[in-house]
């Protein structure tokens, strides 16, 4: 028998430590919550990603009657850049959420599994790491790469 370990190092920084371009990420993330539909769960959350072309692209969580039928912010901001920027590869992802308590959450939310899989496949296609911020109110995360959210990826590649 033999044991494997799996460590992801996460790093935990305040908004001011962030790059330029990370606050930028970050600041369209929480501004992308407002496009969030959310009338089951009051919980909305938004993402926002940086194309290699300098785009920013966001996306909210829209929830349906049907469950599940509704998608996750980083679904819909993955999708949507995938769609309208073919050619675009990932650079970073920023993700932040609004709390029932209509407050940005205090401790970062990160990805649910169906999206750190999406991320995943669009991280592939970069062939490079792609960093997520998880935003809090006032603790960030920044993590190395959307694999390292998933380990033991499924992939084609």
């Amino acid at each position: 028998m033999k044991e494997i370990e799996i460590i992801t190092t996460i790093t935990e920084r305040s908004y001011n430590e962030l790059s330029k371009d990370e606050r930028e990420l970050v600041d369209a993330a929480r501004k992308a919550t407002a496009g969030a539909y959310a009338p089951y769960s009051n919980f909305r959350v938004g993402a926002a990603i940086l194309l290699d072309n300098g785009q920013i692209v966001t996306g909210a969580n829209q929830e349906n009657a049907a469950f599940p039928s509704g998608t996750c912010a980083e679904r819909s901001a993955c999708f949507y850049a995938g769609a309208n920027y073919p050619d675009a590869r990932f650079e970073m992802i920023a993700i932040s959420a609004i709390g029932t308590d209509g407050l940005e959450t205090a401790i970062p939310t990160a990805p649910c599994g169906a999206c750190r899989q999406a991320l995943l496949q669009y991280e592939n296609i970069a062939r490079r790491d792609v960093p997520v911020i998880l935003a809090g109110r006032q603790t960030i995360y920044t993590v190395p790469s959307v694999k390292a959210l998933l380990p033991l990826t499924f992939t084609e590649f």
